[in-house]
């Protein structure tokens, strides 16, 4: 008797090499999706070259002009770095202006991040009511750098205010804070100070992201709450205490609205509140010399990258991460 074979059964291709007119029908539906992508990013690109982009190339050819608003663009006079070597060798305003920034930021932005990582710690618990007072907490951070708020905080901190009312109940005899040399920046460093909301509310969600298996650890070993704090706390909010201290440096130095109110426009009294801002809003607008307040902006801009560009290059010494990788 003999043997047959029957035949294997036949592999079926699950797909089929795409002709040459397949490839191009997807080819065209993937530019289609391309082209409906740019029409919806069209507002923002358009808004980016009208708002940021354009008046930014702008202000940089003007930084090199002596351009006072009232001249026409065609008789705009080019003075080259002109008014870089009068910003840097021959106008006094401007580094007291310099000065009076870096004294705010170097005292108001570490007891901001202090004021805020404190009261963190106190609402990082499972308190009754605990989120009435994580709002308002936050309340004066909604409120930002508004005229409003400037001008309740002139009202509060003047001769007849609610802070010497306060004062006087103590036998305190009060002073017209905002109008005294002296203390009219410490003022606004207060302000400063006190809307401490947003970065508490950051630092609140880096609690919530430390193990407890950490501190139960620590605490078995006999470890005080100081020396969880510091041992633990602290390292493992060290990527959000970063990232707050970069937001809130560049904000303590574009500080503009409160010495507005404070000071009239003007910077006093004696220029105790003259911010850099300021200072180059009064050369814009006030003296009409909008060259050189273009020249000071991007001194301001080159200012503020450097400051960003070494805390990114020290955080690696100090900033630590869950993964073990500093970067």
């Amino acid at each position: 008797m003999a043997l047959t074979t029957a035949p294997g059964p036949t592999r079926r291709r699950t797909g089929s090499v795409p002709t040459p007119a397949g490839r191009r029908g997807v080819g065209r539906a993937r530019h289609g999706d391309g082209l409906a992508g740019y029409v919806f990013l069209s507002p923002w690109l358009l808004g980016l070259l009208a708002v940021t982009a354009i008046p930014m190339l702008l202000s940089l050819y003007l930084s090199f002009t002596n351009y006072d608003i009232l001249t026409p663009f065609s008789e705009v006079e080019w003075v080259g770095f002109a008014n870089y070597e009068r910003m840097f060798t021959a106008d006094p305003s401007y580094w007291h202006s310099v000065r009076v920034t870096l004294t705010f930021a170097l005292v108001a932005v570490p007891l901001k991040l202090a004021a805020a990582l404190g009261v963190a710690l106190l609402l990082n618990r499972a308190w009754r009511g605990v989120g009435l007072f994580r709002g308002l907490f936050y309340l004066p951070s909604l409120l930002g750098g508004s005229v409003a708020l400037a001008i309740v905080w002139v009202n509060m901190f003047n001769r007849e205010g609610a802070f010497n009312s306060l004062l006087a109940v103590f036998g305190i005899e009060g002073k017209p804070w905002v109008n005294d040399p002296d203390w009219a920046l410490e003022t606004l460093m207060v302000l400063a100070i006190w809307q401490f909301g947003a970065p508490m509310v950051i630092f609140l969600a880096g609690l919530k992201q430390v193990p407890t298996e950490l501190y139960e650890a620590a605490s078995v070993d006999g470890a005080g709450k100081w020396r969880q704090f510091v041992n633990i706390t602290l390292p493992m909010l060290s990527p959000v205490i970063f990232f707050n201290l970069v937001l809130e440096t560049i904000n303590g130095f574009q500080g503009f609205t409160a010495a507005f109110v404070l000071s009239n426009g003007t910077g006093g009294p004696v220029d105790s509140t003259l911010m850099y801002t300021l200072n180059l809003y009064i050369t814009g607008f006030t003296d009409l010399e909008m060259g050189y307040a273009s020249a000071m902006a991007w001194v301001f801009l080159a200012a503020i990258a450097i400051i960003t560009a070494i805390f990114f290059s020290t955080g690696r010494f100090w900033v630590h991460y869950s993964d073990g990788e500093d970067r």
